[in-house]
């Protein structure tokens, strides 16, 4: 894609990279920002979508991608060396560092490719550096050239070194000496121009045995060199001459070295720059709630929610163009925020071509745009003689040259600058010519003419930013399908313009014009109080769904606690039952000796009450299960999904006996009482069932003969994928949990938790919550058909 730069210049994309490059750890970052050119073609930001997309999931996944904080740019430092002929040793250790921290993002890349492909586009930039790593080894974290850097150098400085030392001991005799001492101002021996010296006296230095070399600052005192330190002093110099003879040699040849893979530093340069970039883009997306768009092959955009960057309180509008109509004409009072829906969507467009996440929110769709042009605020210019109108003729004479289906046109002001007929006329031929092209276009005028055009003509829309009279204030909210009002004589009367004048004014308007802008204005009203009565109404029915919800929630609670009471309640009274009988038989062992009438009549009327009792309790059972078992036309049959009442337990039945049933769940098989059994919601009617059933697969066993193996079934009550999406942490980890439990028991191999990508706060939390269970294999996020970051994909051990 071509972005027109007046179009950049217009919408300021400099001032927004600029937000962007705040977000950057190093150089590296902005200096890619400040390079980087729109995508080519649908293609090419497809795969930088893709890669952006990949680099945030390790990140969710593994943790940050290897980086140094000390890391800088280095390619302009080359260039500079190609003149000098010689990086200094501080530059040297940035090209080392840089060289490092692409080893080591090379080596995290290479490591994750096989479940990032898309990494192997950034591993072919990231070239074998070890032989520059080993050579420049020898430059210390001060930049300092070390001492076996060669062997001369080494020796040089030793031999520095060993003269130091001399000097300091015959300087440490002089400063001690008592017939010179009271010559010193200082008893401190110190290096000046490259010699030690002491700091004499001005009255006595006709009398100390040295040569002056310098005067102290205040100039009452001189530095001499003592004699007995010249031949040191000479010793030195020229040892510090050959060290630095040597360095420049040792830095040229590094340097030789360094210019020699300038190409594969630039490329690593670029590399690391896209992961800083990446960095800065993931901070928008985390802090501000950019959104990377979905894409259209399509000529079109649909953004939802945007909100322009350089507006420190943006209202968030939903714009669009190229689905239902190719241009839109935006209408509305001054100051209402006309431009700033235009260069809205002009900014989410560049934005989102240059591979970023944009300023709005989730389900944008952007499409094929091949270039961006505009005409957007005064282009006057005195130089070459052009009035504000000559600027719009000029540049919108280019833009009608190289329109295209696939270009989209920003006109501010559209007809504006010249006569008002003559200008409106010309806006509504620009707009024919634009149309004609099939170009999307996005418009803003105050001339009626043209907002009836766009009321009348096919393929273009009328929109309109909401002005609230009341107030006589803008609200910035764009509404879609109704042409807006000027209200210059509300906003003049606001402004405090005399009554008198606005009263001249209302009578000088045709009454034609009046009569529309009154219909324009009623118009308006109507959407707004319709608007505003739809969120009342969509208001009510969250909290309507919300109550029931709850009250659902609450009543299968009720039931579930009832009906867990009355069944421990008969669990009791069997028991009592149970230890009623034990006693009643030893009673009899006891008493056979003794009067057997009366106790058989005891022990009857004993078995009678406790008969009694059971039989209330098998009433209660049968009750309660009536209640859960409900009944169906349809008997149950075998090959029926089925759940055990009261529980989520359950699976297929596979035989019949009687009144007993197996079951077969996963590998299990049960044997349950056949009144304890319903069919399972949305199970299948019998005939799709045993269709499916028939539809096995059929194996050659080593007989010869055909052996077929029906599919196991599929798991019973429990869904293949959880909605928590717009819940709360305490709302949504508890059924999360007690969803991957169930799924787990009723044998699906992998289910997906669906959490949204908001902020990232749920995702992280399920998890957390998945390495937490033993019974979880692996998980990861969904892939672009699964919904991407907003799913978590979760497979369970087997």
């Amino acid at each position: 894609m071509i972005i027109n730069p007046s179009a950049q210049k217009s919408l300021e994309i400099g001032k927004i990279f600029a937000i962007i490059g705040r977000d950057c750890r190093s150089d590296l970052g902005t200096s890619r920002l400040e390079s980087i050119s729109p995508a080519k073609d649908t293609e090419e930001l497809s795969s930088r979508f893709e890669l952006f997309a990949a680099v945030e999931q390790y990140r969710d996944t593994r943790g940050e991608l290897p980086w140094n904080g000390r890391m800088s740019s280095v390619v302009h430092m080359i260039r500079d060396a190609e003149n000098s002929g010689m990086m200094l040793g501080e530059e040297l250790l940035c090209v080392r560092r840089l060289m490092q921290g692409a080893s080591r993002l090379k080596e995290a890349l290479t490591e994750a490719r096989r479940d990032w492909p898309i990494f192997s586009i950034l591993i072919r930039n990231l070239h074998d550096f070890s032989r520059e790593d080993s050579s420049l080894a020898v430059v210390d974290e001060d930049g300092r050239l070390q001492d076996g850097a060669s062997d001369r150098l080494r020796r040089t400085r030793e031999q520095m070194r060993r003269v130091r030392d001399q000097i300091r001991r015959k300087g440490q005799g002089i400063l001690s000496d008592p017939h010179l001492a009271n010559m010193l101002q200082e008893r401190v021996l110190s290096l000046r121009n490259g010699r030690h010296a002491v700091l004499v006296r001005q009255d006595a230095v006709p009398n100390f045995p040295g040569m002056v070399i310098d005067r102290s600052g205040s100039g009452s005192s001189v530095y001499m060199e003592p004699s007995a330190l010249t031949a040191l002093n000479n010793e030195h110099a020229a040892a510090a001459l050959d060290e630095s003879a040597e360095e420049r040699r040792i830095l040229h040849k590094l340097t030789e070295l360094v210019m020699g893979r300038a190409g594969a530093i630039a490329d690593a340069e670029g590399t690391l720059g896209q992961i800083d970039l990446f960095y800065a883009l993931s901070e928008k997306i985390r802090r501000d709630r950019w959104r990377v768009p979905a894409l259209s092959g399509r000529a079109e955009f649909n953004f939802r929610r945007a909100r322009h960057p350089l507006l420190r309180q943006p209202v968030p509008i939903d714009i669009s163009c190229g689905e239902s109509f190719r241009i839109l004409v935006v209408t509305g009072p001054n100051t209402g925020g006309k431009t700033a829906a235009l260069k809205t969507a002009g900014v989410c467009v560049c934005l989102g071509w240059f591979g970023f996440p944009i300023p709005a929110g989730e389900e944008s769709v952007l499409g094929r745009i091949d270039d961006i042009s505009s005409d957007i605020g005064d282009e006057q210019s005195i130089e070459q003689n052009l009035s504000t109108f000559s600027a719009h003729v000029s540049q919108i004479t280019m833009i009608l040259r190289s329109a295209s289906p696939h270009s989209l046109v920003l006109l501010d002001e559209l007809g504006a600058g010249t006569d008002p007929d003559e200008g409106a006329a010309l806006g509504i031929a620009i707009l024919d010519s634009l149309a004609g092209k099939g170009s999307l276009v996005l418009a803003t005028t105050h001339h009626n003419p043209i907002k009836h055009y766009a009321l009348t003509c096919p393929d273009v829309e009328s929109a309109s930013v909401e002005f609230n009279t009341s107030t006589l204030s803008p609200t910035y909210r764009l509404l879609v399908g109704i042409p807006g009002r000027s209200s210059a004589l509300l906003i003049a009367e606001k402004l405090g313009m005399p009554r008198e004048v606005l009263q001249r004014a209302r009578e000088a308007l045709c009454r034609k014009e009046a009569s529309v802008e009154e219909i324009m204005g009623e118009l308006q009203e109507k959407r707004t109080a319709i608007e505003q009565e739809s969120e009342r109404l969509e208001k009510t029915r969250h909290e309507i769904e919300r109550t029931r919800t709850e009250y659902e929630s609450e009543l299968r609670a009720l039931l579930s606690r009832r009906d867990k009471l009355l069944e421990e309640a008969d669990k009791k009274a069997a028991g009592i039952v149970e230890n009623a009988d034990r006693a009643a038989k030893s009673l009899i062992k006891t008493m056979e000796a003794s009067a057997r009438p009366s106790a058989d009549r005891k022990l009857e009327r004993t078995k009678k009450h406790f008969g009694m009792i059971k039989k209330q309790a098998e009433l209660r059972e049968e009750e309660r299960l009536s209640h859960l078992c409900k009944p169906d036309d349809r008997p149950l049959e075998e090959g029926d999904n089925v759940v055990l009442a009261g529980s989520s337990a359950g699976g297929v039945l596979g035989e019949i006996r009687k009144d007993r049933a197996i079951v077969i769940s996963g590998a299990a098989r049960m044997e349950l009482p056949l009144k304890m059994l319903r069919r399972a919601a949305g199970d299948e009617n019998r005939a799709e069932r045993k269709g499916r059933t028939r539809s096995g697969v059929v194996f050659t066993s080593w007989d010869g003969s055909a052996v077929k193996i029906n599919p196991p079934p599929s798991p019973v009550g429990v869904p293949a994928s959880i909605m928590i999406r717009g819940m709360t942490l305490d709302e949504a980890m508890p059924l999360a949990e007690r969803y991957l439990d169930r799924a787990y028991r009723a044998g699906y191999g992998e289910v997906s938790v669906i959490h949204g990508r908001g902020e990232g706060i749920l995702r992280r939390e399920v998890q957390s919550l998945c390495k937490s269970l033993p019974y979880v294999e692996s998980f990861r996020l969904g892939e672009a058909g699964e919904g991407g970051f907003g799913v978590t994909v979760v497979r369970f051990k087997r």
